[in-house]
């Protein structure tokens, strides 16, 4: 049965684990497709490296490092584009390079290093216990708090940020919120599906939920379900075929995405969608 791979703790743990990341990453995640940053995602994923190699040489928790590197790169990024003299990617681009090289270096004056840098790379779900879903429900509360907090102003800024500053929404605010919402999700969730993957996650349940949804609230609850069903699916994979669970919940995730974008294609006549611009005149 499709549950008997679950009957041991650590799969339960797993799923559990998994699933939260799912919803977490549906969260950041919707926002990150509707305002084309996966660059952002993805540079933050490895902008974790320094921290987090820094707090295995040191011996401090590897989430405290990672959670130290995704401040810092948010204020970075925050201080950038304050001054306003660099585009968003470019001041994207510097800090990820810079973040990585710094990481590079501390990895290369560490001689154990090797099994550390997969499991941060590649994630290693199977190992995840009970202080780590505390950390991840913990990490899903804040998530929701700046969602629903920042709801109105995160909608204007997509569309325009001049509109958005008539309504006194404070779009600056909002990027630095946005960043942070998209930094707490991959640092909670790097230890599940690694640095590597985490991007998948934020990217492919969400994509796969576009092809139905239109309005934002329903597009998070729809790519949390696709990414539960990843997670579920890619757990399955990685038991009977003794594949490794990260990227398996991965590419998992990515054909839901895909067999998604098939299944819409063919039902494209049968259904409509509401227009998203009502989702702008909310945020008024």
């Amino acid at each position: 049965m499709l549950t008997n791979p679950f009957s041991p703790d650590f799969m339960e743990r797993a799923l559990i684990g998994g699933s939260l990341v799912a919803i977490i990453c549906a969260i950041a995640g919707t926002w990150v497709v509707i305002r084309g940053m996966a660059f952002l995602g993805e540079a933050i994923g490895h902008g974790l490296l320094p921290g987090v190699a820094m707090a295995t040489v040191l011996g401090f928790p590897v989430m405290l490092g990672a959670g130290v590197s995704a401040l810092l790169m948010t204020a970075l990024l925050s201080a950038l584009q304050r001054r306003g003299k660099l585009s968003y990617d470019t001041s994207i681009g510097l800090v990820f390079v810079g973040m990585l090289s710094v990481g590079i270096i501390v990895v290369s004056h560490s001689k154990s290093f090797a099994t550390d840098a997969t499991s941060m790379l590649f994630g290693d779900i199977l190992a995840i216990g009970m202080s780590d879903l505390w950390t991840l429900t913990a990490a899903l509360a804040v998530s929701l708090v700046i969602a629903k907090l920042f709801h109105r102003n995160f909608v204007a800024a997509a569309f325009d940020a001049r509109i958005a500053q008539s309504l006194g929404l404070r779009p600056q605010l909002a990027q630095i919120m946005l960043v942070g919402l998209v930094a707490l999700a991959i640092t909670a969730s790097f230890r599940a599906v690694g640095t590597l993957l985490v991007v998948g996650m934020l990217l492919a349940p969400v994509v796969a939920a576009k092809q139905w949804m239109v309005l934002i609230p329903a597009l998070m609850v729809l790519g949390a379900v696709f990414g539960m069903l990843s997670v579920f699916g890619g757990l399955l994979i990685s038991w009977y075929a003794q594949s490794a669970a990260g990227p398996s919940i991965a590419c998992t995730a990515i054909l839901l995405a895909g067999l998604s974008a098939l299944l819409r294609r063919a039902t494209r006549g049968f259904t409509r969608s509401a227009p998203a611009i009502n989702e702008l005149e909310s945020a008024r």
